[in-house]
């Protein structure tokens, strides 16, 4: 990397963290910086603003995968999304593909009786009309609610399926219908693959949300926070961040070593929210522990694991495009 590239780097990540690090930028930067600071809940864990949708969201989510998407896991899946909902979660993110179902269905033996405790989130990995319309119904049927609160356009990897997507006959008809029927509130994209792909469909769509991988390995390969997430910002809709542990990859011996470096890197972006599978109880725990308690990184700590991962980045993020 070039001087001229670390330095636009370095005023970039100083801009999106906020706090002291950034009491010098210039004025004109500082509403990249606004969305990292998030206001205190009166108990638990801080919020932040879910884009334009007006709604508070914690600062931690619960993803719909791990023990969520393994089948014959009921009793230990249930307790995980009963227990994230009593410790304060109120955005659940889940998706049609999710063990086919699995995820979806034992998040709606929840919804049954906490619908509006929550904020949630589903997914079509169909790029056509008709295939997505109908995921939507069998995802409305097995999280057992009348309607999405996001739906989104599942691991948008290539210019193919964004010309899938906005096709005549595309998932997009079907997002629009949906949304016009108000049987879902509001749209989005997500990937993990390419951020170049997904800045072109927020550029092509106005939509409320994107879902996007980010961790601190993120930089040394096709980076979405130096490609993708300034653009994101831009828009001011609702950022989720998800891969920050990249399936346990990020942690190695003299690399990162903890979930609270792993969280609080992603969390000092500019993010609405943080989405993480979970597979024990205390796992949960430990997160929303981490979220309770968390401050912003200075960029001199955020360069500092960014540094640590650069041995092993291809295998912490493993699920880009390699460049």
């Amino acid at each position: 990397m070039n001087d001229d590239k670390k330095v636009s780097r370095r005023r970039f990540v100083q801009t999106v963290i906020g706090g002291a690090a950034v009491a010098g930028i210039a004025s004109a930067l500082k509403p990249l910086g606004s969305i990292a600071q998030a206001s205190p809940a009166a108990k638990g864990m801080p919020t932040r603003p879910l884009g334009k949708m007006g709604h508070q969201v914690k600062i931690f989510s619960l993803g719909g995968q791990a023990t969520l998407e393994q089948a014959n896991r009921d009793d230990e899946a249930e307790a995980i999304i009963q227990r994230a909902i009593d410790l304060g979660v109120n955005y659940i993110d889940t998706a049609a593909a999710y063990g086919r179902g699995v995820s979806e269905t034992y998040i709606g033996k929840v919804m049954k009786d906490r619908r509006k405790e929550v904020f949630l989130a589903s997914k079509t990995n169909d790029r056509t009309y008709d295939g997505s319309m109908r995921l939507l119904e069998r995802s409305l049927k097995n999280l057992q609610t009348d309607h999405l609160d996001l739906w989104q356009n599942h691991n948008v990897r290539t210019q193919e399926d964004l010309d899938k997507m906005f096709a005549k006959e595309g998932s997009m008809k079907a997002m629009a219908k949906a949304r016009d029927e108000k049987i879902v509130r509001f749209l989005g994209i997500s990937g993990h693959y390419s951020p170049f792909v997904l800045k072109k469909g927020i550029e092509q769509y106005p939509f409320d949300s994107i879902l996007m991988a980010l961790n601190a390995a993120d930089k040394h390969n096709a980076s979405f926070i130096d490609n993708l997430l300034p653009a994101a910002v831009e828009k001011g809709i609702a950022i989720v961040g998800m891969k920050i542990p990249a399936r346990g990859r990020i942690f190695k011996e003299g690399g990162l070593t903890s979930m609270e470096q792993a969280m609080r890197y992603v969390l000092t972006l500019p993010v609405s929210t943080v989405i993480v599978g979970i597979s024990t109880l205390k796992e949960l725990e430990e997160d929303v522990r981490i979220a309770e308690n968390f401050k912003p990184m200075t960029a001199e700590e955020m360069a500092h694991l960014e540094e640590l991962t650069k041995p092993y980045f291809s295998d912490a993020s493993w699920f880009k495009e390699k460049w």
